[in-house]
Parts: structure tokens; sequence; C-alpha cells
């Protein structure tokens, strides 16, 4: 297994792989979500993003919607890659302005954008070219005017101070090299009083060192994922507070996905 040293070749790593499923998707196939490679029924020729655990479960991707899609065009949802639904808990109201962070498909961009109406805005942040067409097709086919796709890194959001009233994200925070900046980054473009709800994969305490050094892990939202004991210092270093972190489901031997809350004061 090849182990990842540098910030920019684990980005490269996941900007690829990502790329790749949305080509896929573009061309008809299936996405994939970002499921584990320990085992799991896979739906993906590279054997990288799945869906599924070991039993066949649905344990990322579309099937974790339910009745939560209102707003958002059956393809985007088909396309999601993620382990939860951020936009159930994320309390969004008329005209706040929403950032999704690594939006994908655009699936809960257009979520919120239904939820915040039309004085509301919703912001999608992704680094990848094939994503953000997607995203930007899906978002016309939805006939959604409020609705924006920005390209840039989440550890350095192309958006100005206290910009935004809530930040959202769906299993993308764990894929950075660099999870600590990535939060203090939300908790600057988020208002005073502003709040933060993702969901992510939560890594137990026990993780094997070779899970983590697993360079295809990266892009299994597994290797990079914080414990909840870390992922709670880094909010609360980011100068968020309130912080509420709850398993929903597990994804892998060694992880769950999760419900992460946080406010900035």
């Amino acid at each position: 297994m090849a182990e990842l040293s540098e910030s920019s070749d684990i980005r490269e790593v996941v900007r690829a792989r990502y790329a790749a499923a949305a080509d896929r998707i573009a061309e008809g196939g299936a996405g994939c979500g970002c499921a584990p490679a320990d085992g799991a029924s896979s739906c993906c020729a590279d054997d990288d993003l799945r869906t599924t655990d070991g039993d066949g479960v649905e344990v990322f991707g579309a099937a974790l919607y339910g009745d939560e899609t209102a707003g958002a065009t059956s393809a985007s949802v088909a396309a999601s890659l993620g382990c939860g639904v951020p936009t159930a808990v994320a309390d969004l109201r008329e005209g706040e302005t929403v950032l999704d962070l690594g939006s994908g498909a655009g699936a809960d961009v257009l979520i919120s954008a239904n939820r915040v109406g039309p004085s509301g805005r919703a912001i999608g942040l992704d680094m990848t070219d094939e994503m953000l067409a997607l995203a930007r097709a899906n978002a016309a086919a939805a006939g959604a005017a409020n609705v924006e796709f920005v390209k840039g890194h989440i550890e350095d959001i192309p958006l100005p101070d206290a910009a935004v009233d809530v930040v959202i994200s769906n299993c993308v925070i764990n894929l950075s090299a660099d999870k600590p900046r990535v939060l203090r980054e939300a908790a600057r473009v988020l208002k005073p009083g502003g709040r933060l709800a993702v969901s992510d994969v939560i890594a137990d305490d026990g993780m094997d060192a070779a899970t983590k050094a697993d360079m295809r892990q990266w892009t299994g939202c597994v290797a990079g994922a914080l414990t909840e004991r870390e992922f709670a210092e880094a909010l609360v270093a980011a100068g968020l507070a309130d912080v509420e972190i709850r398993a929903t489901h597990r994804v892998h031997a060694h992880a769950a996905s999760a419900i992460v809350r946080a406010r900035k004061p």
C-alpha cells in the first residue's frame, strides 16, 4: 500500500478518483459512494468507491436520503457520494445563505436552496471540474435560481469572512489532509451565531495503522477520518461552540458515519 505524506498528493488522489466518478455518472453509469475496501460489494470498475458494506447494506449515497430530497433532481441524488443527509439536521431557514463544502453533483445544495427559498442562497464549493459541471447541469434542470457553484479547496474557502449563515458538508472533511484548517475556514466564513452541520466519517479510537496508511482509503472516507475526540477538539480550536457529535450508522469495521454540529459564538 502506498502511503501519502504530502497534502498535495492526497488532494490529487482524491480529485482524480472523484473526477472519474463524475465521468461515470455523466456517461450514465454508477457514481458509487465512498464505502471502504474491506470486502464490501462494489459498483465501481476500479473497486475504490462503493456504497454498501460487507453485508450489502447501503451505507453511502442516495439510499440515505429517504424523503429529504425536495428541491433536488433525481440525478443529483442518485449521484450522491455522501454518508448522510446534513440538510436534515441543519435547521435551514428562509433567507439564509448556505455553503456546502465538497458539493459534488449538487444534491445537498439544491435541497438547501429549496429550504432557504428565493430570498436565500446556496453555494456549492468543489475542486473537481467534472463534479462542478454535473452540479451546474443539475441546478439548471431543477430551475434553481438561488444557487451558485464555485471552484476551490475546502482548506482555503474563496469567500469573505462572515459570509454565510450555515456550513454543511457530506462526507468530505475527512478527505482533507488538513482537517483543522478546514474547520478554521468554516468558522471564518460563518457569521456570528452561524451554524455548522455536517455528515462525516468518525474513526474508532482503535483504527489500525494499516488502514490509516492505505492510500486508496483516502478516497474511501475512512483512513482520513478523525476520532470523535479529535473532531471535537478541532472544532473548539477553530472557535466553534456547542459541539454535538452523534453517530448514525456503521460504515466500516473501524468507523461510523456521524452528524457533527457546532455554532459560532
